[in-house]
């Protein structure tokens, strides 16, 4: 095995077992205790830990079994060898390390804020090296794949909702499905910050009559680059030019001030760029494809 290799499978462990980690903290440390289902197979495993006494990680290993088989062909031999050895990890730390720590049993709302937080920080780590959690990840790809019209997002909320309303008679109290939807939410505000958020920018559209002078004082000013075209007008029919400028979120008022600095009419509109890559930004190369 090559040095570059090994290098880059001790990374991807080094994720999983971060992303493990993270993961078993979201649900036993936070969730377990505090009568609410997260949704997921996981979710449905903590269920099941209520009702039969199974522990949580083996009932996540048993119900991903049968969703491994399904989605085999679909999702590919090396995303799934990639998932298999994370759930693995996680069944590890959910039943073998982390019961030998004490778990949070205080209010079931920061319960399910911090559950929701440690969840998807750790589904960023496992998505952002090319695997899962697995459970419903390979079953909405799978479903996917089968029937490609449909929204991977309605599917994915379709499941969560049984299995976080099925929290209502297995624990006996509505707030279940409440604290239940709130992880749920939490969870995909951190995987949407963790995932998009760090490379999330600023893209500054700037039309004006002077586009070479304003690309000039925005180079000098912020130390950025702008790309410059021709447009014209659809009601007067006069040529502008218009500029796009990507820039940091801190940096989008000095780009503005620059541009007005020299064409005090110029049309300015900053709007959010969720990723930028290349020069000055995120090195495309850093990034691992999802199957």
């Amino acid at each position: 095995m090559k040095a570059g290799a090994r290098s880059g499978w001790a990374y991807d462990l080094a994720a999983d077992l971060a992303g493990g980690v993270c993961y078993a903290v979201g649900m036993y440390v936070f969730a377990m205790h505090a009568d609410f289902a997260p949704g997921g197979v996981s979710g449905l495993a903590l269920l099941l830990n209520r009702l039969l006494g199974l522990p949580v990680g083996l009932g996540t290993l048993l119900l991903n079994l049968p969703l491994f088989a399904l989605s085999y062909r679909f999702v590919g031999r090396r995303f799934l060898a990639r998932t298999l050895r994370s759930t693995v990890i996680c069944v590890l730390f959910l039943d073998v390390v982390f019961p030998r720590f004490p778990a949070y049993t205080g209010e079931p709302f920061l319960a399910a804020l911090y559950s929701g937080a440690f969840l998807g920080a750790g589904l960023a780590l496992f998505y952002m090296h090319g695997s899962s959690s697995g459970g419903m990840d390979l079953l909405t790809m799978t479903i996917k794949k089968l029937r490609p019209h449909l929204s991977v997002g309605a599917v994915m909320m379709a499941i969560d909702m049984v299995v976080i309303l099925l929290g209502w008679p297995v624990f006996g109290n509505v707030d279940a499905v409440l604290y239940g939807l709130t992880a749920v939410a939490v969870t995909a505000f951190v995987l949407d910050k963790i995932m998009y958020g760090a490379g999330a920018c600023k893209l500054v559209i700037i039309i004006t009559d002077a586009g070479s002078e304003v690309a000039e004082q925005i180079a000098a000013r912020c130390a950025r680059g702008s790309t410059l075209l021709r447009a014209s007008g659809a009601y007067t029919g006069a040529e502008r030019h218009v500029l796009l400028c990507a820039c940091g979120r801190a940096e989008a008022y000095r780009v503005r001030v620059a541009a007005h600095e020299i064409d005090e009419d110029a049309f300015v509109v900053v709007t959010e760029a969720g990723e930028v890559f290349g020069e000055g930004f995120a090195d495309p190369r850093g990034t691992i494809p999802l199957p």
